[in-house]
């Protein structure tokens, strides 16, 4: 059996942590002079009470480290429970959702999915904006530091291939967990602090600045507005392009970049190949919206690279109606969609490592059917991918797109029309955020959804998220029998 005293013992301190992270939009809306407050100040004491008494019922397992299954069980555990804690303010202040709703509106946040419930975006206390997108932020982070350390011992979706990266390819500068860990905070704070900067030397105001920039670097897609990123047309839409690429970008390679080493960035196999498919889908979308729709260049290139960026990273920002693109364009975001950012990221879906791993054996299968007799090994970054890798993104991507399916198969039962299900499923299963069809409403918000489609697509998001098989696997009788 598992001892799950080390995981309550983790997951007791970070309810307090949270809890103590609700002192910043508390101090926000007093500082505004809103009465919101007490719903954060409220909140905040019953999560960090909660939280240590947790952690003080589950003391006797801390410093026994964590094996296996228990880092499964964690990884799947963090995802639950501190949703759970972060849809408090949402229900006892403002917009008091229900117990549905806040959920889901929490859940969005901390898988960084961004598709949101609330409809009046512009109207919400600034301190309850601001709970959204750091639940995003938050989930970022968390994201990241679970795929460099946890995915690859637990050898999820081929992420085996990187353990060794992870605690190797830094030399004695970074020889622990912990130290990792570290150096990906810092990596994430500098990248936030200067979106933020960018974003306010561009001319958008201080507030708005911080909303957006939280959520562009989790690739989250909160905003503080309903016309999410169309109040900020021009060159901001560029910078922000900018970032949620950065932010889709493999963080080792920033810590990397920070200690002096430049090349393995460029190096990396996933971002040369990111970079090149993102842009060869932002020049598909706009010679198809130039040649079917006659649209002029340069409003027609920005729109296509901030969207196409937006939703090729996860972010799921956007800055137009994007229903009005042509079907081949919007089959075109559809798919980048599915592929997602690159590994070690806070970028979602399938991701690029994966699809490059594809490829390549897809390749060499097509030379050993002209050669049966040469001796061909499948290769990655001049590294010979091991067979288990290949199985476990072979089965990864399997189990994706068997999910998308039962995902799009559940949610036909809640009454949803067929393009609402279809991109219901992707967006919650892929993270990216935005729903189209029947019941989304004209801002984007599913609030119109039932409550069963919204528990599909919560259950969608959290399996999306952690990678499908770190929470497929706790249902398995087999684990917990050890």
């Amino acid at each position: 059996m598992i001892d799950p005293r080390p995981v309550a013992y983790i997951i007791g301190l970070l309810m307090v942590a949270l809890g103590g992270l609700m002192a910043l939009p508390l101090l926000l809306d007093l500082a505004w002079q809103n009465q919101n407050w007490r719903a954060f100040l409220t909140s905040g004491v019953i999560t960090m009470v909660m939280g240590g008494a947790l952690a003080l019922a589950s003391a006797s397992g801390r410093g026994t480290g964590l094996d296996l299954r228990q880092s499964f069980l964690l990884t799947a555990a963090v995802w639950v429970v501190l949703p759970a804690a972060g849809a408090l303010p949402l229900m006892l202040g403002a917009p008091y959702l229900g117990v549905t709703d806040a959920m889901f509106e929490a859940v969005s946040g901390m898988t960084t999915t961004g598709t949101t419930v609330i409809v009046g975006l512009d109207d919400l206390p600034r301190g309850t904006n601001l709970w959204r997108v750091m639940l995003q932020w938050l989930g970022g982070l968390g994201i990241v530091i679970v795929a460099m350390i946890f995915l690859p011992i637990m050898k999820v979706g081929g992420m085996q291939f990187f353990r060794s990266e992870g605690f190797d390819t830094l030399g004695k500068i970074l020889p622990r967990a912990l130290d990792i860990s570290a150096a990906l905070i810092q990596v994430y704070l500098v990248l936030t602090v200067a979106c933020i900067l960018c974003f306010y030397a561009l001319g958008m105001p201080g507030f708005e600045a911080v909303i957006h920039a939280l959520s562009a670097v989790s690739t989250g897609g909160f905003s503080s507005s309903d016309q999410s990123f169309a109040s900020f047309p021009g060159a901001t839409e560029y910078a922000a392009a900018v970032f949620m690429l950065l932010a889709s970008m493999p963080f080792i390679r920033f810590v990397q970049v920070a200690q002096g080493a430049v090349q393995p960035l460029w190096r990396d196999a996933q971002v040369r190949a990111y970079l090149r498919w993102n842009a060869y889908a932002i020049a598909a979308v706009v010679a198809a919206e130039l040649v079917l729709d006659g649209q002029p260049f340069w409003p027609t290139l920005r729109e296509a690279t901030f969207n196409i960026t937006s939703t090729f990273s996860g972010t799921g920002f956007t800055s137009a109606d994007l229903t009005l693109w042509s079907p081949f364009s919007f089959v075109v975001l559809m798919v980048v969609g599915l592929i997602g950012g690159c590994t070690s990221s806070t970028g979602c879906a399938i991701k690029v490592f994966r699809m490059l791993i594809l490829f390549e054996a897809i390749r060499v299968q097509i030379r050993r059917l002209r050669h049966p007799s040469a001796i061909l090994a499948l290769r990655f970054e001049d590294r010979v991918v091991d067979d288990d890798v290949l199985s476990s993104v072979i089965l990864f991507f399997t189990l994706f797109m068997a999910t998308f399916g039962a995902l799009v198969a559940g949610l036909s039962l809640t009454g949803l029309e067929t393009k609402a299900i279809v991109t219901a499923a992707w967006t919650s299963i892929a993270n990216v955020g935005p729903a189209f069809g029947p019941g989304v409403g004209p801002t984007g918000a599913v609030d119109g959804f039932p409550a069963s489609a919204k528990w599909l697509m919560m259950l969608g998001m959290i399996v999306g998220r952690l990678e499908l098989l770190a929470v497929f696997v706790l249902i398995l009788p087999r684990f917990w029998r050890g």
